[in-house]
């Protein structure tokens, strides 16, 4: 899903906005199919051919950390960057583990919460097949209880209003990260919180339109098909897309997990947020 989004949409700059590889999963058992590697060389393709790649690492591929600052081909590897969006608004751009109180200070129960996460993607996985064959659409179990559950709810809160305090320490009007796999876009008293989601479980990105305007697409819906679909190839070819039906992004941000967007048992998460493309205001590849 993540390499058909990339074929389809151009920007000027692409931001990975972390765990774009899940160092921790591929730890415990390495699985990197082809479909990984034409990610990867799609997005070295685009940067070889004049998009900006910033790749930002997040927790689960921290190991890239120790590269930050450096270029790998064309690619920049940053700790964080800072982005001046078309309307003049400036935006810190950050993948926000360093504000995860439980990855910081207790690895143990980040690696125990992974975990769980990874089961309770596993069971929405079968709980969809069930649902395909009963003639339901796909429904994200892990949303539901990230929506319902008073203590998530609460922590997707205070993680935003976190992002939302960097941003006024650094002077900047808005903070663009990933990390809690949320997609929001929101006013934070002055601050704009935007957050990418990610490509394990909702196939979101954000774009900045020529205009200034930041949204995040759900390329699941974009697609006309659930991640159970993607999975399997079954996603609506590009030539059943009207052109209005493609996003025309200015920046492309994608962050907090991952670009390679595998099926829950792999070892890449996906977060992946364009914003900005005036320069190419029309998408047709990725």
């Amino acid at each position: 899903m993540l390499l058909d989004f990339l074929k389809l949409n151009e920007s000027d700059t692409l931001y990975l906005v972390g765990d774009i590889v899940d160092g921790w999963r591929l730890k415990k058992h390495w699985h990197w199919p082809q479909a990984h590697n034409d990610v990867i060389q799609k997005l070295l393709r685009k940067a070889r051919k004049g998009t900006r790649v910033i790749f930002i690492p997040g927790n689960h591929d921290e190991f890239a950390r120790a590269y930050c600052d450096a270029n790998f081909g064309d690619v920049e590897l940053r700790r964080e960057a800072i982005h001046d969006g078309a309307d003049g608004r400036r935006y810190l751009v950050i993948h926000g583990d360093e504000f995860d109180g439980v990855v910081m200070y207790a690895r143990w129960l980040a690696v125990l919460g992974d975990w769980a996460y990874m089961v309770v993607l596993e069971m929405n996985h079968w709980f969809n097949v069930a649902r395909r064959r009963l003639g339901l659409p796909y429904w994200s179990v892990s949303q539901y209880l990230k929506h319902k559950v008073k203590n998530a709810v609460q922590y997707i809160a205070k993680f935003e209003e976190s992002m939302a305090d960097l941003a006024h320490k650094r002077g900047v009007g808005g903070i663009i990260c990933g990390h809690i796999h949320h997609a929001e876009i929101r006013a934070v008293g002055d601050i704009l919180y935007c957050n990418d989601g990610d490509w394990v479980e909702s196939c979101t990105a954000m774009v900045e339109h020529p205009d200034g305007r930041m949204e995040i697409i759900d390329w699941s819906q974009v697609r006309d098909a659930s991640l159970f679909d993607a999975y399997r190839g079954r996603a609506r070819k590009p030539r059943d897309l009207a052109p209005a039906e493609v996003v025309a992004p200015a920046l492309a941000a994608t962050g907090t997990d991952g670009p390679v967007a595998p099926p829950p048992r792999t070892g890449a998460h996906g977060e992946i947020a364009p914003v900005h493309a005036a320069r190419k205001p029309s998408a047709v590849d990725g």
